[in-house]
């Protein structure tokens, strides 16, 4: 049969202030446990980054300058339609109205010229078959992979 001892901390209850800890201190505040978050990482918890976290230290890849950025404004092909309502023509120039890239969300009912800096491979096939064209701002024509 199976020796049923008492855990440790079932012994302990009533009999001290301290509960095997020693002083009061020794067990209270951050000191107990190294310190509070990511203290010591590069000291005394060496071991736990080497076994948890091995990429937390050291620098990877980098970072494009921000004059090369590229901040995309978007906008969807099912808006084509209704643009073209209200301006009345069948050229939309998207880059005129601060747009700079064509999105492939939705329908596009009408064959547009569509005038954009940047567009997704769904949103060149979808104004193509409509009976559309996509040109950049400076005349040069997108055309979806497969059709090219």
């Amino acid at each position: 049969m199976v020796v049923r001892r008492r855990k440790k901390s079932r012994k302990l209850r009533g009999r001290s202030r301290t509960m095997g800890w020693g002083q009061i201190g020794q067990h209270r505040k951050s000191g107990a446990r190294g310190g509070f978050g990511n203290v010591g990482m590069h000291k005394h918890m060496w071991t736990w980054v080497t076994a948890k976290s091995p990429g937390y230290f050291g620098k990877y890849g980098f970072k494009l300058p921000p004059e090369d950025r590229v901040e995309f404004v978007e906008i969807n092909v099912d808006m084509l339609d209704e643009i073209a309502r209200k301006t009345g023509s069948n050229t939309i120039d998207l880059a005129a109205m601060g747009y700079n890239k064509l999105l492939g969300r939705g329908r596009v009912k009408g064959a547009y010229t569509v005038i954009v800096a940047y567009a997704s491979e769904k949103a060149l096939k979808k104004v193509y078959e409509a009976g559309g064209k996509v040109l950049t701002p400076d005349g040069e024509e997108l055309k979806p992979e497969a059709a090219s």
